[in-house]
């Protein structure tokens, strides 16, 4: 069973924070966050919420508010933010949804398009760097074990 699991990781019945998976995981995504915030910040003036923004845009032609909350696991009022200052920079553009007008659309204007091709590279770079830390075979370990956790596919070359 995948509870037990945990307990095995614990000494004895008392949970040790320091070895409790989830909060390990959580420390680690905080610390590369962080790290990947000094690159784009320093460089760009742009904030953790406004970088996933950016990133989850590049992805789509436009996307609501309300998705991009649910993808980047962001609260919808720090996405609203984080779109409202992006598009005050000239990054975003805002469309009300044809559709359902009380869906607000986002995209990437020519310059946040531009923009996210400047940072893509150096959050490759990163990622490069942190997994280079690993063996290679442990690297691949990594990835797969962190995407099943998050409920993709195991193996994600196929």
């Amino acid at each position: 069973m995948f509870y037990g699991y945990a307990a095995s990781m614990t000494t004895g019945d008392k949970l040790d924070l320091e070895c409790f998976l989830p909060y390990q995981l959580n420390v680690l995504a905080a610390r590369l966050s962080r790290g990947l915030a000094q690159i784009y910040q320093q460089r760009f003036g742009i904030s953790i919420p406004e970088w996933r923004v950016i990133a989850h845009l590049a992805r789509e032609n436009a996307i609501s508010v309300r998705e991009i909350a649910a993808r980047v696991d962001m609260d919808k009022p720090k996405v609203t933010r984080a779109a409202q200052r992006l598009e005050g920079a000239g990054l975003v553009s805002k469309k009300v949804d044809a559709g359902d007008r009380r869906l607000v659309m986002l995209a990437l204007t020519a310059r946040g398009r531009q923009l996210y091709g400047e940072i893509e590279g150096l959050a490759l770079a990163y990622e490069r760097d942190m997994l280079a830390r690993l063996p290679a075979d442990m690297a691949a370990s990594l990835r797969a074990g962190v995407m099943r956790l998050n409920g993709g596919d195991e193996d994600p070359a196929g």
